[in-house]
């Protein structure tokens, strides 16, 4: 091999390094991109973490009680209904027997 070959073989060699080198630029600056994507999901994560404790806390505050309190508002009323139905009863079997 003449030194002019291996110059050029050399030369040859060096323009695939520089353009590996210009590709590695390129992927660090989407690594980059990268971490900015994590960093911004990563507070984002954080601040759904706090808007539903938040929710949570409505829920477990404010919902539920007014749940149980209709709930029990409801047997009240189905407990009601009953002593009534059974008083209409009685009341249908003394005008039956009165008619008869």
């Amino acid at each position: 091999m003449t030194d002019r070959e291996l110059l050029e073989l050399i030369a040859q060699q060096v323009g695939v390094l520089t353009k590996d080198v210009g590709e590695l630029k390129g992927l660090k600056n989407d690594v980059g991109g990268l971490k900015d994507d994590v960093g911004e999901l990563t507070k984002e994560v954080s601040d759904l973490k706090v808007e539903l404790k938040k929710t949570n806390n409505v829920i477990e505050n404010d919902i539920k009680p007014k749940i149980e309190a209709l709930f029990d508002g409801q047997l009240q009323n189905t407990a009601r209904l009953e002593r009534i139905e059974a008083e209409v009863v009685k009341h249908e079997e003394f005008i039956l027997k009165r008619v008869r």
